[in-house]
Formats: structure tokens, sequence, C-alpha cells
């Protein structure tokens, strides 16, 4: 992260209502490793820095005894509770609209912290201190992503993939060469180096495992443009009074890509990354 960008409320500002449906689905065993790695037994709690619309912290819910997520964004606040309810586990979840940066002192202390792709976009020095503090002995911080070694491809799929590059480079004819970042930008993306941030606050590890995926996802075009709208750099508000004009011209795009309007997106492995607040 760039010392010139500042976070601000509008980063996933209008994502919530695409995020669940736009975003490609963790590995289906990620719940099942998780509970090995981590012994987990259906007593302990969970926090969720960053949970968005409670995605990770909702599938992990039937391992725990309570569940809190946190996050800064009123729309995801209010996604995250819905889907809680719709689930039945409202009773053994807490949802609380903050930045990680002022974790609530009144949440009490934990087993488990995870960070569910969510790390880069926080103070990472002060947000790793205060979550180690937060655990328990014996606690563990979980720091989960999407592989990114491996090229996805459609590649003797039933159909075509998603034109990423074409989506990408329409992005950027309306909203400029440089990604955008809420009501700044990030030149050089952000930032890489979590090991060295995890070590320095104290922790030990990691333990590392790769969930493996990579089953044939079909999507439809209004699951891609759910996802376009679902990321950061281009999320709606961006576009201003050119967002209509922009998602005829992404439809049109898409339709031009698929004739059938739907595509095949292969499922990226899921990896883990377990740093523990004590030696073992």
């Amino acid at each position: 992260m760039t010392s010139a960008w500042k976070w601000d409320e509008t980063l996933f500002a209008g994502t919530s209502p695409y995020y669940r449906r736009g975003r490609l689905p963790y590995a289906a065993g990620l719940a099942d490793e998780l509970a090995g790695m981590l012994e987990l037994d259906g007593r302990g709690r969970l926090v969720d820095v960053g949970c968005g619309p409670g995605t990770l912290a909702l599938s992990l819910a039937h391992l725990f005894g309570e569940v809190v997520g946190v996050d800064p964004d009123e729309g995801m606040i209010a996604e995250a509770t819905r889907e809680a309810a719709a689930q039945g586990v409202s009773g053994k979840t807490r949802w609380v609209r903050a930045r990680a940066e002022q974790l609530p002192s009144d949440l009490g202390t934990f087993d488990i912290a995870t960070f569910g792709q969510s790390f880069h976009w926080m103070d990472r020095e002060l947000v790793a201190a205060t979550t180690r503090d937060m655990l328990r002995p014996g606690g563990a911080l979980v720091h989960i992503t999407d592989l990114s070694t491996a090229t996805p491809t459609a590649a003797g799929l039933q159909y075509p993939g998603v034109p990423g590059a074409a989506v990408d480079a329409l992005v950027k004819r309306y909203l400029g060469p440089v990604r955008r970042a809420g009501q700044g930008v990030l030149p050089h993306g952000t930032p890489g180096g979590e090991a060295e941030v995890y070590r320095r606050a104290g922790f030990f590890g990691p333990e590392h495992r790769v969930v493996p995926a990579g089953q044939a996802l079909e999507r439809t075009v209004d699951d891609v443009v759910a996802g376009v709208f679902s990321r950061s750099f281009s999320a709606p508000h961006l576009f201003g009074a050119r967002r209509g004009a922009f998602e005829v011209d992404l439809r049109r795009l898409l339709r031009e890509a698929s004739a059938t309007g739907r595509f095949s997106e292969l499922q990226p492995d899921t990896e883990v990354f377990v740093w523990w607040k004590d030696p073992r």
C-alpha cells in the first residue's frame, strides 16, 4: 500500500448486493480442513475481521459456539445479518460495524481470528498486534486467500471463459488506467509480505495448507456483472453518472464473448496460513 493512499468508507460502497453472487466461492473442503488443523469442536469463539457479507464466517459457524464478524461497511454488515437469519444462525452470530483498527475492547477474547482476503486493506502492523492480544492462549490467526499462482483456464470446458482481459480494459476505459480504491488510487496495488508482519507481531508459524478446488463453475452474464461490481476497483459508485452506460457496454462485451450467455470458470484452490499465538 502506498503511503499516499488512505482508507475511506467508500472503498466497498455499493458492492454488498453483488458480493455473494459475484465472487467465486472458497474450496468446498475449507471448513473440514480448518476443523482438523485447529481441532475445532463447536464450542470456541471466532472473530472474522473484514467479514464482508459473512461469506467466510457463516461457512465456519457450525464449528464454533459463537461467531463475531467485523467490517466497516454498513451494507456488508446488513447483508451478513440477513444471511445469518436465512441460515438460522442469528443466535450464535454477531455483526459489528467497525474498522479493524478500531476493534472494540468489549468483544472479549477468541480462540480463532480469520482474515479472508481482507488483511491487505488494513493498518497491518496495528491490526496484527491487536488481534494477537484478543486471542486466548493457544489461539490462532488464520489467513485465507485464493491461490494466485495458478492461471485459470476454461479450455476444454462446456462454455467459453470469462473474457477477463477485455473486462479489465473496459473498466480502465471508464475509470482510467490506474487502479481505483475508494476516493484514492493504488498504482502499485495492495501490499504483500504478510508473513513478516505476523512475525513482527509475535505470531509463530505458519502452518500452510492448500485446499484443492478446481471444479468447473457455470456462470451467467448476471454473475459476471455482479463480480465486476463486487470489486473495490470497479465499485458501482466509481462510475458516477456513467454507471448505466458502463453496464450496457459490459453486457454487450459478455454477450459477444458467449452466444449462450454462459461461461465456465475454474474455482480457485484456497490457500490457508495458520499463525499461532504461542510456540507449538
